[in-house]
């Protein structure tokens, strides 16, 4: 294909990727209509009902963002593959299978959510219905519900279902009929023509607009709604939303950029080669998935680095604090995350476990000085310190009292919990799946841990696992940053007062 064979399909996509046509603002009502069905149903406070529409939907979007990381994961070890000429295993095509059905599976709940509460956008409609009328707070918190939804579709598909589409292998097996497993033919395809869907974006360009004048007339009179700034929060950090270009009020999803790579039907795209259209892997290819808006202060450090190591012993708690990052929103409290420092090489010579059956599994790890064990959204992980303290605050937690046999009892039951899924339950009582703080709960077994009772489930957070630096608790504070500083002059009031302030 020439030049001007690309211009000539090119010029009506990006037209219509362009075009200034008018965004319908009014709808007539059909009862039939899941969405307005849905709305009809509010009836007595329908505050709360929307507030724990906001709290299940949190939950949704943590499991969300898990399952982005390891798409993203999966998706680099794949591209590896290929590109050493290895053929796909038989374990690599049983992954993409189950992927692609996790994937499908979120993508439907997202769907539902987006259209449940689309039609809150035209509450002048709705006024002609003998239902007592909804304030303008609920109003706005539904269409962001619903708009946040719609984001973070275009979000997933951006940051790593397109890695898939861009390969030509990949896209070729996502596309392949699976009976086995219930997938059809072409459902990547599928996947991709919805992104491209001009109709869709118009709906999501009607909310943007709704959004960005509502959010500002009523954001003083709800500054203190947590329902409202956690939906907030899920727009404003939206690559998706970032990538919007507006002229004149009005939102062009995504820039002239994107609409120009993805406005091309997938083989159209590859039958001008591979050179310079890899603009996927390249803008969203090192994301982890997880959004955040900068890197944190005590990122790179060489100083706190060094500190650190020379002050960290086995069976240390870190607890770290991330105000950058998005899924820091989500946790109660304070403290956002927890880990444990499982110490070096010679730490556990001298613990006489190095050689033990569950420390020897790691030690090629342990040697690349990846001691920090913790429960990411991917699952249970071995990291290294640095990529740890990509955070603002930090608490370095021990138990003095503990002795050598107890300490190197703790270290093997925190490896041993490497592996394991994130629990999105947070529910204490189980050990197969397990989140940050509950990694110190099971591996920390002879303290007694506060806890609180959530939706019938005991729940640990870590300002709870930080309280027991409090109060001559059995945990001495060590370390303390915070705001990207050591903290030298009484860090434990501070301490103290960060946990009691939130």
């Amino acid at each position: 294909m020439n030049i001007k064979q690309f211009l000539k399909l090119l010029l009506p996509l990006l037209l219509i990727g362009c075009s200034h046509q008018h965004i319908a603002t009014s709808e007539k009502i059909n009862p039939n209509q899941p969405c307005w069905q849905h709305l009809m149903k509010f009836h007595g406070n329908k505050t709360e009902v929307i507030n724990n529409e906001i709290h299940d939907y949190e939950s949704l979007v943590e499991m969300s963002l898990t399952h982005r990381a390891k798409t993203i994961a999966l998706a680099k070890h794949l591209k590896q593959q290929i590109h050493e000429d290895k053929p796909l295993s038989g374990a690599d095509l049983d992954d993409l299978n189950k992927l692609l059905l996790k994937y499908l599976k979120n993508r439907k709940k997202f769907y539902k959510i987006a259209q449940l509460h689309e039609c809150w956008l035209n509450l002048s409609a709705f006024k002609a219905l003998t239902i007592k009328p909804i304030s303008d707070q609920d109003q706005l918190k539904a269409v962001m519900l619903s708009l946040s939804a719609a984001l973070l579709l275009y979000d997933n598909y951006l940051l790593a279902i397109s890695i898939f589409e861009e390969d030509q292998k990949l896209r070729r097996v996502l596309n392949t009929r699976d009976s086995g497993y219930g997938i059809g033919q072409d459902e990547l395809q599928k996947i991709t023509s919805s992104y491209n869907s001009y109709s869709k974006r118009q709906r999501v360009q009607k909310a943007l607009i709704f959004y960005s004048k509502r959010v500002v007339a009523l954001s003083k009179q709800m500054q203190n709604d947590e329902y409202f700034k956690s939906l907030k929060l899920l727009i404003d950090q939206s690559p998706s939303y970032h990538l919007t270009l507006r002229k004149k009020g009005i939102f062009y999803l995504f820039g002239r950029k994107l609409q120009f790579m993805n406005a091309i039907s997938s083989d159209k795209l590859y039958s001008f080669g591979n050179d310079g259209l890899n603009l996927f892997s390249k803008f969203f290819g090192n994301s982890i998935g997880l959004i955040e808006s900068r890197k944190g202060l005590l990122y790179n450090r060489a100083d706190v680095l060094k500190f650190l190591n020379s002050t960290l012993k086995a069976g240390d708690i870190l607890l770290e604090k991330t105000p950058f990052r998005l899924t820091d929103k989500f946790i109660p409290g304070h403290w956002g995350h927890a880990a444990i420092w499982i110490g070096t090489e010679s730490e556990l010579k001298q613990l006489k476990i190095w050689h033990h059956p569950v420390v020897k599994k790691y030690h090629d790890k342990i040697r690349q000085a990846n001691l920090v064990v913790e429960a990411l959204r991917p699952g249970v992980e071995l990291n290294s310190l640095q990529h740890f303290i990509n955070i603002d605050d930090l608490a370095v937690l021990r138990d003095t009292k503990m002795d050598n046999k107890t300490r190197a009892e703790r270290i093997i039951l925190a490896l041993r919990q490497i592996g394991k899924e994130y629990d999105f339950n947070f529910d204490v009582e189980t050990t197969d799946k397990i989140v940050c703080s509950e990694l110190i709960y099971i591996v920390y077994t002879d303290i007694n841990w506060p806890t609180n009772k959530t939706l019938g489930r005991f729940t640990i957070s870590p300002d709870n696992v930080a309280s027991k630096a409090l109060n001559s608790g059995p945990l001495k504070l060590i370390s303390l940053f915070h705001n990207g500083k050591y903290i030298g002059n009484n860090p434990l009031r501070l301490l103290s007062q960060l946990i009691q302030t939130e």
